[in-house]
């Protein structure tokens, strides 16, 4: 037997322990692990430094680095992040429906854990702290498969979740990390469906296509994020600049980060140039349409390619359109369904904006940085998803559930 189907195995069968835990139990458990990951940071750090060094001489680029770089700082973010967990209601056993027939059966819709969960990631080590913790707290094993670049910093981290978890009432056999990250090991995983009930693939846009493309087990697809921000013709100049450069800058590595600005050809006549050097003044690399480059000469000429590039670095795209409907058009070709923003002062575009564009996340007058789990009040996320089926956006407690009918009778047959 090989060390992924007995890790598979495992969690198969703590999912049944798991399941009857109380939330008293679980949130116990998350204190636990919480004061743990703070107690042995230094370990966590030091392991964390080999993968850097190694991704390093790889030559790893800056956006990943940063997405594997753990500090003090960040281990004691993913330790908050699990007391916010434990300080929200815990959804299983949540009763959605009722009602009763007219035969006097009297039926409930109830939240249960949606089973044993298959991780798919790279580089990030603090997805494993963030699916660990929801995953727990919703009562569903996890089968963690991390990426090479990253395989010190997990190991460290879910061995002192287990170490943790040994003075809970919860077994450590819960959280299962598999140490082979060979691609045939992850095709096996793909196909786990005696053992997992979903796949959750967090990562670059093509290790998503991949794993939906190869999976049999059902799969729900987190996307990458070629997010754009509309400025409308009535934008405040100064907001504008604000949220650019926040949406751009703030953590160019993320998902959630503005990637390319379409920009009102009105708003343009008056306010593009220094738009422009706001972003410039922010060391980001702007790549242009041709009516761009008559507003600002030395802007880089764009080319197809970047208006549906994802960049994670100090790069964007931009655009000067005629309206909200050609901004809308352009969005939908070339976004990723992910977070879209639009700045502006007429609340009919902002509902035009808001009917037009496809996506999981819509904003107005503020930046698509926001689209995050914790900002969201979910206290982590799994991921963000963007596909339409059983949930999209970020994900958090609920998105980690299904449902089934409690049926209560008093001998009826039919």
């Amino acid at each position: 037997m090989n060390d992924l189907i007995e890790k598979a195995i495992k969690a198969k069968e703590a999912a049944y322990d798991l399941g009857i835990k109380t939330t008293e139990q679980k949130n116990l458990a998350l204190q636990s692990i919480s004061k743990q990951l703070v107690e042995e940071s230094q370990f966590i750090l030091e392991e964390n430094e080999k993968d850097l060094n190694r991704g390093k001489e790889n030559g790893l680029s800056d956006s990943l680095l940063d997405r594997l770089t753990l500090t003090e700082e960040r281990i004691k973010d993913m330790a908050q992040a699990l007391m916010n967990i434990v300080h929200l209601d815990d959804p299983i056993d949540e009763v959605l429906e009722s009602w009763e027939r007219p035969n006097g059966l009297q039926i409930k819709k109830v939240r249960v854990p949606i089973g044993v969960v298959g991780m798919v990631y790279e580089a990030r080590p603090n997805v494993t702290v963030d699916a660990s913790s929801l995953c727990l707290k919703t009562g569903n094993p996890v089968l963690l498969r991390g990426s090479s670049s990253a395989i010190h910093s997990n190991k460290a981290i879910v061995q002192v979740i287990h170490r943790a978890l040994q003075e809970t009432d919860i077994s450590p056999n819960v959280i299962q990390l598999v140490e082979d990250t060979s691609r045939q090991t992850a095709s096996e995983m793909f196909k786990l469906n005696e053992y997992l009930d979903v796949l959750i693939p967090r990562g670059s846009a093509n290790l998503i296509k991949t794993v939906v493309s190869n999976a049999t087990v059902p799969v729900l697809e987190t996307g990458a994020g070629n997010c754009h921000i509309y400025i409308d013709e009535t934008a405040d100049p100064e907001m504008a600049k604000q949220i650019a450069v926040n949406g751009k800058t703030q953590r160019p590595s993320v998902c959630n980060s503005t990637e390319s600005f379409l920009v009102h050809e009105k708003w343009a006549e008056s306010y593009f140039k220094d738009f422009v050097e706001a972003l410039h003044d922010h060391d980001v690399e702007l790549r242009g349409d041709q009516k761009s480059t008559k507003y600002v000469p030395s802007l880089k000429q764009g080319t197809e390619e970047d208006w549906g590039t994802e960049y994670l670095d100090f790069i964007a795209s931009v655009k000067i359109v005629k309206d909200v409907k050609e901004a809308a058009e352009h969005i939908n070709q070339y976004g990723t369904k992910h977070s879209e923003a639009i700045i502006s002062e007429i609340e009919e575009n902002v509902e035009a904006f808001f009917k037009r564009v496809d996506a999981a996340a819509l904003y107005h007058n503020a930046s698509t940085r926001f689209t995050d789990g914790e900002e969201f009040g979910f206290g982590a996320e799994i991921g963000i998803s963007t596909q339409k089926l059983h949930a999209r956006g970020p994900m958090g407690l609920p998105a980690l559930t299904s449902s089934t009918y409690i049926v209560r009778g008093t001998g009826q047959i039919k």
